[in-house]
């Protein structure tokens, strides 16, 4: 694949290799990847689960007992369990955010998929998914696997990255731009 070169080129790259690796093995590939939607959920929800992950102040045995702790009551597959371990062992729960963005990448890959980061400024409707979805994927000649998060900053409109595209069309973007015009 040649996204997994790019993705290894990053220290949460190659932890996200790892696991995607040992799913493979297993053929858990959609468990692992169902597993660590529910990890980046309580990653945005759980302010307590995000001190936890993001502390340096909690030692390796204390943060090791808690993310397990924390897994099974999320009924997280047994890999990702044991690979929460690991990376609360090594230090490195603070990388969990990009370790699971390139999971999803390597997932989205191995099914033939790409997936585009996308910013809106309010909370898309699954009408306005699907509508975007089918957008992408006549743009981009594939199936698109959208990663949805907002920005109130952004006013309205959306940003939408692709691999190393980026399509701005925020007004907070036409806004400075109008702007700078203005002062030019």
């Amino acid at each position: 694949m040649e996204i997994s070169a790019g993705i290894q080129a990053s220290l949460s790259g190659r932890y996200a290799s790892a696991l995607f690796e040992l799913a493979s093995e297993s053929k858990a590939i959609d468990s692992v990847e169902a597993s660590l939607a529910k990890v980046r959920e309580a990653l945005s929800e759980s302010d307590e689960f995000r001190r936890l992950t993001s502390s340096p102040l909690v030692s390796r045995d204390d943060a090791t007992k808690a993310v397990v702790a924390a897994a099974e009551q999320m009924k997280l597959d047994a890999t990702t369990k044991n690979f929460l371990g690991v990376l609360a062992q090594n230090r490195r729960l603070a990388q969990l955010p990009a370790i699971i963005r390139a999971y999803r990448q390597l997932a989205a890959a191995h099914r033939g998929e790409t997936t585009a980061d996308v910013i809106s400024a309010h909370p898309l409707s699954d009408d306005q998914v699907d509508a975007l979805k089918q957008q992408l994927r006549t743009r981009v000649g594939r199936d698109v696997n959208i990663d949805l998060s907002v920005d109130p900053s952004l006013l309205g409109g959306l940003i939408v990255k692709i691999g190393s595209q980026m399509i701005d069309s925020s007004i907070k973007t036409r806004l400075h731009t109008l702007a700078h015009a203005m002062k030019g």
